[in-house]
This record gives structure tokens, C-alpha cells and sequence, in this order.
């Protein structure tokens, strides 16, 4: 029997994708959470409207733009208390294929506490990209990996299902990241503290609508936040000896 999974879709500005990813995951047969951060395109009403003609969809409203960290993390305790067996996460704009989403959850079938739908193990891949993008993508990933001790190749991949149990003790509420450092955090706990983690390979294909998030600021907050958990990391270390 397949678990109750429910998708968790941060979105801001995603008028134009928010239908039809809402029609691929619900092919699916899982539930879905659009977590909405007060969007001045309308999203949150088009959400609204997709909500009361399915009662499998739902969504979050957020009153300020906070940032992707908190705002999974809002979805994440709202799929909990309302039961979530398997609790995905993805974008909303395509660049996660929705018809991936069995395997993740597949994966957590078979015992994994986390599934992370990565582009760097065999199999996986990215499309459409330029080759600065891929190289930043792929040197931040090792950056990460060696700083934090951990042999997860896609760190930063934001297309993940996690079972209900491990979610409930990685203690995301807590998290310091709010930009895409969210997903290194997070993966990283799981890591480190024991958890099974399983990458699954899926192909990433940058968005064709609506506009990208990802900005400056957003990415020098990772790799400020690496750096400094990375350092702590090996200090910690260095102390036991």
C-alpha cells in the first residue's frame, strides 16, 4: 500500500506554473501543500481557487516573504499535524519533474529515511543550463561535501521526500539558513545524525516559465553559512583529540 504522501510547493510569483504543477502531483494520487508567501501575481488566489475544487489540495498563506527555509518549514509542521506518512518537497516551477515523485517515495518504501532526487549520481543530470551554472551547482555541492563530512553529492537539491518519523526529530524549526543553504542544512542533519539517506538519480531542467528566485544574496548566504558550520565542524573535532 502506498503511504499518504503530500507534496510541500513553496511558491512567490508562480502564476503561471501553479496549475499545472498542481495537476501533475495530483495524477499522482498525493496531497499537496502550496505554502504561498503573499504573492503579488496572484498565486495565493489561483491556489485558493485549485484548493476548493479539490479537497487533497491546501494551502499555507504566509504574510511575508521570509525565504524558502521558512517557509518549508512552515509546510513541514503543517503536513505533520495533519497526518503526512511521507513528506516531499519541490519546486514549483518544473525544474523537478512530478513524474519522479513515485520513485522518491518508493525509496522511502524501501527504508530510506530521506530520498533526495540528485543530479550528481549516475543517472542524474541537469539540462539547460549554461556551463558557469553547472559549475557553481557542481563546485558547491564538493565545497559542501567536505566541509560538512558528508558523502551526499547533491547537497543542495531541493527535491527530497522524507519520512514523517526522521522529519519530526531533524528539527527544521531550527534551521539558520533561509535561502537554498536550507537544503544543505537539512540534508547534512540527516547525515550526521545517523539517518538512512538514499540519492535518487533525476534529471533537473531549468524552468521555461515565470522568473528564478535564485539571486546573489541567496547563494552567499550558503556559502557563509557552509564555511562557518564546516569550521565548527573541525574545531569540534580537533577538540576530542
Amino acid at each position: 500500500m502506498q503511504p499518504d504522501a503530500l507534496v510541500v510547493v513553496p511558491t512567490y510569483n508562480e502564476a503561471e506554473n501553479i496549475e499545472l504543477i498542481a495537476a501533475a502531483v495530483r495524477s499522482h494520487g498525493m496531497r499537496l501543500l502550496i505554502v504561498d508567501d503573499t504573492s503579488p501575481d496572484a498565486t495565493g488566489e489561483i491556489a485558493d481557487r485549485l484548493a476548493a475544487s479539490d479537497d487533497k489540495i491546501s494551502v499555507l498563506h504566509r504574510t511575508e516573504r521570509q525565504g524558502l527555509g521558512p517557509a518549508y518549514a512552515a509546510g513541514f509542521t503543517w503536513a505533520l499535524e495533519n497526518g503526512a506518512e511521507v513528506i516531499c518537497e519541490m519546486d514549483a516551477d518544473f525544474s523537478h519533474d512530478p513524474n519522479d515523485l513515485p520513485r522518491l517515495i518508493e525509496a522511502i518504501s524501501a527504508g530510506a529515511d530521506l530520498a533526495i532526487g540528485s543530479r550528481y549520481v549516475s543517472g542524474g543530470g541537469v539540462e539547460n543550463w549554461p556551463w558557469y551554472r553547472r559549475a557553481l551547482s557542481r563546485g558547491g555541492n564538493i565545497y559542501a561535501g567536505l566541509m560538512l563530512g558528508t558523502k551526499i553529492r547533491d547537497m543542495t537539491a531541493g527535491f527530497r521526500a522524507f519520512r514523517a518519523e526522521a522529519l519530526r526529530k531533524l528539527e527544521y524549526s531550527k534551521c539558520e539558513a533561509s535561502g537554498y543553504g536550507f537544503q544543505v542544512e537539512m540534508a547534512w542533519a540527516a547525515s550526521a545524525g545517523g539517518f538512512d539517506v538514499r540519492e535518487v538519480p533525476i534529471i533537473f531542467r531549468d524552468r521555461t516559465r515565470g522568473t528564478s528566485k535564485m539571486g546573489i544574496g541567496i547563494a552567499l548566504e550558503a556559502m557563509r553559512l557552509v564555511t562557518k558550520w564546516g569550521f565548527n565542524r573541525l574545531l569540534r573535532r580537533k577538540a576530542k583529540y
